[in-house]
């Protein structure tokens, strides 16, 4: 039985931004269904802590994992940042201080930390916007997963997720079942299936089912990077030159 309790958390509340652009929005008609089953894990089992154990900086791991992601993906060579970068941007992004440790060590809101990635390349790797899905709508939270490299989520993490192989709802609701009952948590997504989808959290993997997914993941977001975007990736049947200016009408 896993043991995640002494594990660090620090995603904050999902923020509401009017002017987050809708992925549904950019779907058209000609884009076929999601593949059953993506993997862009390719065996990797270790991905690194990025100090998740020591401090809440999960908003910054997370996006590094979607960086390893994408470069394994797209060139074979995984690019993985040092725990110095890490904690550089948790405090550059999500204001911590080291030498206050207590005060600062809050974690972060994930929209604000892909709003700085937009504006300020993260180590050399650019981030051009994002795109929210649907997260109730699995047949969308598939696509944007397919098309994008994975996705940038955000759970309210109960505490019986502490001692779960796999994360799963209980049958029984209790307080330890509620949503954020634990806190709340930043993850990459790298994998799925039709039962299952996949993340990066404290460099490992770990599965959670669709009926996990339904109950306790709160935001969900497509990362629109050169990394992926630049290599050739297939992104057929979706409009992202409305995206792109879409995102200029809304950002300036």
């Amino acid at each position: 039985m896993p043991d995640h309790v002494g594990m660090k958390l620090g995603k904050q509340a999902a923020k509401i931004d009017s002017r987050t652009l809708k992925l549904s929005r950019y779907f058209l008609a000609t884009l076929p269904a999601a593949p059953p089953k993506v993997t862009y894990s390719k065996g990797v089992t270790n991905w690194g802590m990025m100090l998740n154990d020591q401090y809440g900086d999960c908003t910054i791991a997370g996006a590094a994992h979607a960086v390893q992601v994408w470069t394994l993906n797209c060139g074979g060579k995984m690019v993985t940042l040092s725990d110095s970068m890490v904690l550089g941007y948790y405090s550059t992004w999500d204001g911590f201080d080291p030498k206050n440790e207590f005060a600062t060590d809050r974690g972060g809101v994930e929209i604000d930390v892909l709003n700085l990635w937009r504006h300020d390349k993260f180590n050399g790797h650019e981030l051009v916007a994002y795109a929210d899905p649907d997260v109730q709508n699995l047949e969308h939270v598939r696509q944007a997963h397919n098309l994008f490299g994975g996705l940038y989520i955000g759970l309210n993490l109960p505490l019986t997720a502490q001692t779960q192989e796999v994360w799963d709802t209980p049958i029984f609701k209790t307080k330890k079942s509620a949503p954020g009952s634990w806190g709340g948590h930043c993850v990459f997504v790298c994998d799925y299936d039709q039962e299952s989808f996949t993340c990066i959290t404290w460099g490992k993997l770990k599965k959670m089912t669709k009926s996990f997914w339904l109950n306790y993941c709160d935001e969900a977001h497509a990362l629109l990077s050169p990394d992926w975007l630049s290599q050739g990736k297939s992104i057929h049947g979706f409009d992202l030159a409305t995206l792109t200016t879409d995102l200029r009408a809304v950002t300036g």
